[in-house]
């Protein structure tokens, strides 16, 4: 078969194919004959003609039923696929085209996951829900911070700034992408130590406080981790799901263990952040949702990070709307964030969010509690339907973080 008999625009897609959306720019050939090729590429065709192709393969045929512009919709039959093999399903769709010689750029811009593949990944487990049940917190903004500096300090002073953020009002505390178990931090050390700094900070307090560590590594020592984590009390783990892989994460969510799973995106950027090549976030966002995190990192909009308006819309809505019944999966804000960017995050996110500041709490001039209770009464003025400035006149902690933070 020719890369132009893998399109047919009568084509009406079976409910039981998988859906995929690119941006296609062909490099010397039609844009049909283009899209035709991802098409084939990326399920039974290649460049020439095949002796070995049995009249039965072609049923296999991926199949482009919709052109508008620079945009091809391509639906493949889901026996192309092994159930439950994230990596063999993602290898066919997001694998070989994007290095084909006729095509300039190409860009994964969706993809629907038919319920029968769906159905064969376990999924969230505890989702927006179950997290909300599990803090105690039914309605506002989750509060979180990452420890800051990300790497150097040692495990006492992780634990003691820990404590401080969780007394001040944070509901969540995290590691940072990067920290693992390095010499002047040690994994089990840490997870000891600030679990600790959790327990005080409860008991104090009367809230229900959680931490994130980092669990990432080797897929036989990060379930080795996790199972540390839950011996311990802890309740959360963070994965960098990117560079651990998709089948790594699929072998930590099916242990089934009673952990929420944190998804940091790191890397991401690498191939979602050219408008034209590359990945969605949207993509990843539901592929993982299908594989089974809880929280994933979507962008902020406001912030250091870069992502658009529409662009974090749509990372949202991804995790949030109905998808073959899966569980809606906590978005979260992170990078560069402070108190006075509080009311945009609410407008964008709603309150389903997890507003997560480094920086934006550990930068506070009265430090890291202070900043924590900052970030808090942000949190309270903007579900009251306060204006910060005024909210602030009788919070010296949020009028400090006003001062500093003027946009």
């Amino acid at each position: 078969m020719r890369y132009i008999d893998f399109v047919d625009l009568s084509y009406k897609p079976a409910e039981t194919d998988l859906i995929c959306t690119f941006y296609v720019e062909p490099d010397g050939i039609s844009f049909k004959e283009a899209a035709g090729g991802v098409a084939a590429e990326s399920s039974i065709g290649t460049w020439t003609e095949l002796t070995t192709a049995e009249p039965y393969v072609k049923w296999l045929a991926a199949r482009v039923f919709s052109i508008e512009g620079s945009v091809a919709k391509i639906a493949y039959p889901v026996e192309l696929f092994e159930r439950g093999n994230m990596a063999n399903i993602m290898s066919s769709i997001a694998g070989n085209v994007f290095g084909l010689k006729a095509l300039k750029n190409l860009r994964l811009l969706d993809v629907e996951f038919p319920a029968e593949l769906a159905k064969s990944f376990h999924g969230p487990q505890f989702g927006i829900h179950g997290i909300r049940k599990l803090l105690k917190v039914p309605e506002r903004p989750l509060v979180g911070t990452i420890i800051k500096p990300k790497l150097g300090l040692k495990t006492g002073d992780h634990a003691r700034v820990a404590y401080e953020a969780w007394a001040g009002g944070c509901d969540i505390v995290k590691d940072d992408e990067n920290l693992s178990s390095q010499q002047f931090n040690p994994f089990e050390d840490r997870v000891i130590k600030t679990l600790e700094s959790r327990d005080k900070a409860e008991a104090e307090t009367g809230e229900r406080k959680v931490y994130m560590v980092n669990i990432t590594a080797e897929t036989k020592e990060m379930l080795r981790r996790a199972e540390f984590v839950l011996a311990h009390g802890g309740e959360y783990v963070m994965v960098d799901v990117l560079t651990c892989g998709f089948s790594a994460l699929q072998t930590l969510r099916n242990q089934n263990f009673k952990l929420v799973l944190h998804a940091h995106r790191a890397g991401h950027a690498a191939f979602t952040k050219n408008p034209k090549h590359g990945i969605a976030m949207r993509v990843l966002a539901k592929t993982l949702r299908v594989i089974g995190v809880d929280q994933l990192h979507v962008g902020t909009v406001v912030g250091k990070m870069s992502e658009t308006l529409a662009e974090v819309a749509d990372n949202i809505a991804a995790l949030k709307t109905d998808m073959q019944g899966l569980k809606p999966v906590m978005p979260v804000a992170s990078g560069g964030l402070h108190p006075r960017l509080v009311p945009a995050l609410m407008e964008i996110f709603g309150k389903d969010v997890v507003i997560q500041a480094g920086g934006g709490i550990h930068g506070h001039t009265a430090g890291t509690r202070a900043g924590a209770t900052a970030m808090r009464q942000a949190v309270d003025a903007a579900m009251q339907g306060a204006r910060l400035e005024e909210y602030a006149k009788a919070h010296k902690e949020l009028n400090a973080a006003l001062e500093l933070w003027k946009d």
